[in-house]
């Protein structure tokens, strides 16, 4: 009799670790991913805010031949750095450190900011406040959908890109034709291909978490995941805009 034990507590004992282990992934997974989102939405408001200044302070002229009204040389610029920007955070990650891959983060929502504010000279404010809430919810509800779907969204996401490769080409092709029927057809396109990778690409970020948490490259990995977030959702509202916004 001494050596019984209850086989209860023999199944308590070898289960508690695996429920902690658990619980501990799952609450950082949870706290990754908030990390993400609020980076993402940080940036979003950063566009916004300085998108405003811009227009409020009239140095969105600046980016206008005031004899000629065709864009400035400011203008190119700040169509070219952010881009170049994305590309030394795409390809230099590794070599940045947490910090000064949250700068670049913070410099390409500003430049962005700076760099969208003509939308609100060509669309109404009322409009443009519309279809922003409506990207908003739309987006959330599709992040929501690929962070909790069981199924594997890999391959929809190598159809989207290919798709998004597609969409650049028709888009400089328009660049040329300047057809209105064209572009209605690239934006809603462009709408179906970034509600599509946003869900593939919360899912990928979720992903990425098991492979870094716990390392040096976690919060770097933050950076991207915001980054890849905040691209999906500027695209999909400008494309939105181009559908159903009201110019002025």
């Amino acid at each position: 009799m001494a050596n019984w034990s209850d086989p209860r507590s023999t199944v308590t004992a070898a289960a508690a670790p695996v429920d902690t282990r658990a619980s501990a992934t799952d609450a950082g997974l949870r706290g990754y991913m908030l990390s993400v989102y609020n980076m993402m939405a940080s940036g979003v408001l950063l566009t916004g805010i300085v998108a405003l200044a811009m227009v409020y302070t009239g140095a969105v002229n600046s980016l206008f031949d005031a004899e000629t009204g065709k864009a400035s040389l400011l203008a190119y610029v700040l169509m070219i750095a952010p881009f170049a920007l994305v590309m030394v955070l795409s390809f230099g990650i590794n070599r940045l450190s947490e910090t000064s891959a949250k700068a670049l983060f913070w410099a390409y929502a500003a430049l962005m900011g700076a760099s969208l504010s003509t939308i609100l000279l060509v669309y109404t404010g009322t409009s443009v406040a519309q279809i922003f809430f409506a990207t908003a919810a739309s987006f959330a509800g599709l992040s929501l959908w690929g962070y909790t779907t069981k199924r594997d969204l890999s391959a929809m996401g190598t159809f989207l890109i290919m798709g998004l490769v597609g969409l650049i080409v028709a888009s400089v092709i328009n660049l040329f034709l300047q057809s209105s029927a064209m572009q209605m057809v690239i934006s809603a396109i462009g709408v179906l291909i970034f509600a599509g990778l946003t869900a593939y690409d919360t899912q990928k970020i979720k992903s990425m978490y098991f492979q870094v948490a716990g390392t040096s490259f976690a919060g770097k990995s933050v950076v991207m995941g915001a980054l890849t977030l905040y691209l999906d959702f500027i695209n999909m509202f400008l494309f939105l805009l181009r559908l159903f916004g009201d110019r002025r």
